[in-house]
């Protein structure tokens, strides 16, 4: 019966699809991967600023603080609800 099911007709588009996607991560990998795609370290001896604001006013940038954020939302100014009487307690 497995035999019948491999020679029946439609397989082909099957067969089409795997090709696809088999080329497609080969392509992947040789493009992710290949030699050109080095990532180029420099020791620190070489780099020109220490931190990212040095080189931000080197490039002419103005460094401002970010504004501060609130901690928490405000309370609103509404009573506070009252807590019911503990039902456990005797009276």
């Amino acid at each position: 019966m497995a035999e019948d099911h491999l020679n029946q007709r439609g397989g082909a588009p099957l067969k089409v699809a795997i090709a696809v996607a088999v080329l497609g991560v080969l392509g992947m990998l040789i493009v992710d991967h290949g030699p050109w795609n080095k990532p180029k370290v420099r020791p620190a001896v070489i780099a020109n600023y220490s931190s990212t604001g040095e080189a931000a006013r080197a490039a002419g940038a103005q460094v401002m603080p970010t504004e501060p954020k609130l901690q928490v939302e405000p309370e609103p100014p509404v009573p506070k609800p009252v807590h019911p009487v503990n039902p456990t307690s005797p009276p």
